[in-house]
C-alpha cells in the first residue's frame, strides 16, 4: 500500500497539494475519542525482556504504539516495517513500542520476539485494556504519540514506515505554521 501524495505532490500545485495530503492523512487516521483527551497519555507495562516500561520515560520523542498479536496475520506482515521504523528513528526522534494483546506466556512471546528479531520493545498486556488507547476496534492498531505525550493520531490496520513517517512529518510541518 503507497501511500498516494508523491502523485498527488507532482499533480497539483503546492497549496491543493497540501490540502490533499491533509484529507488523505485525516481519512487514514482514524480518530478515536480518546485521541482528544487534555492530559498526557501514560502506561507502565512489563517488556519481554522483564524491565518495566513507561510510556511517560520516552517524552521528548515520537512514540508509535503498536498494538498487536503473534496470531494476527497483518500484524505479523507489518513487524518488518515496524524494524525498519524504530532502527531508523530511535536514535533521533521516534521509537516503537510494541503492545502484545493476547494471553500468552512471557517465555513464549520472548522467543517469538527473538525469532522475528524484533528491536524494539514488546510489552505485555495479558489481553487487558490499556488506558488512552481503548476500545481498541481491531488489530493491529497503531497510535502515535506527541513528544508532549498527546496522542495525536491512530490507525487500524497494517501500517508502513512510510506511512508513520508522512504523519510525523505533516504532525511537524502543522506545529510549524501554527507557531
Amino acid at each position: 500500500m503507497n501511500f498516494p501524495t508523491v502523485y498527488i505532490r507532482s499533480v497539483l500545485s503546492r497549496k491543493e497539494g497540501f490540502v490533499m495530503r491533509r484529507i488523505l492523512t485525516l481519512i487514514l487516521l482514524l480518530f478515536t475519542p480518546s485521541l482528544f483527551a487534555a492530559d498526557a497519555a501514560d502506561f507502565a507495562l512489563q517488556g519481554v525482556d522483564g524491565k518495566i516500561h513507561k510510556l511517560s520515560d520516552y517524552r521528548g520523542k515520537w512514540v508509535v504504539v503498536n498494538f498487536w498479536a503473534t496470531w494476527c496475520p497483518p500484524c505479523l506482515e507489518e513487524i518488518p516495517e515496524l524494524i525498519g521504523y524504530h532502527d531508523k528513528h530511535k536514535d533521533n526522534d521516534s521509537v516503537v513500542l510494541g503492545i502484545n494483546f493476547e494471553q500468552i506466556d512471557s517465555d513464549r512471546l520472548g522467543s517469538f520476539v527473538d525469532d522475528q528479531l524484533i528491536s524494539y520493545p514488546v510489552l505485555l498486556t495479558n489481553n487487558k485494556p490499556v488506558k488512552s488507547f481503548e476500545p481498541l476496534k481491531g488489530l493491529p492498531t497503531t497510535f502515535v504519540v506527541s513528544p508532549e505525550g498527546k496522542v495525536v493520531g491512530s490507525y487500524l490496520g497494517g501500517i508502513e514506515a512510510q506511512m508513520l513517517e508522512q504523519f510525523i512529518e505533516d504532525e511537524k510541518r502543522d506545529r510549524e505554521e501554527r507557531s
